[in-house]
């Protein structure tokens, strides 16, 4: 079974977004789907600054078995992103909440997101 961490909430996507409480935010790919992608070898990040609109894909993760796109919660502001991944992408599969995480964001408003237990329940 997939591990999923309670200080975080989800998207249908299955990214992670952990709220700092202050307008800024950490998003990665939870550890189903770099379970399903499998091994991580390219990593595409957005640049610093970057405006991204909601729902906008803004950054990819590619494996072994495929490409796939990470799409914005929300619209937002890259103010970090973790450019270890760009050496060493499967810091996603090893270590995809704490290591593997992909950038950091600012945002207004983070909404229509899932709490561990509904995002639990859409895994089953």
């Amino acid at each position: 079974m997939s591990e999923i961490r309670d200080d975080r909430q989800y998207t249908q996507t299955h990214e992670w977004i952990l709220d700092h409480g202050d307008g800024t935010y950490t998003m990665g790919i939870t550890d189903h789907a770099q379970a399903l992608l499998g091994d991580m070898v390219f990593v595409e990040l957005p640049n610093i600054d970057d405006e991204v609109s909601i729902e906008d894909e803004f950054c990819v993760v590619e494996s072994v078995k495929a490409a796939s796109g990470v799409y914005a919660p929300a619209d937002l502001q890259i103010i970090k992103v973790n450019k270890a991944l760009d050496d060493e992408p499967e810091l996603i599969n090893y270590s995809c909440y704490d290591d593997g995480w992909l950038v950091k964001f600012k945002s207004h408003s983070v909404d229509d997101l899932m709490n561990v237990a509904v995002y639990a329940q859409i895994l089953d």
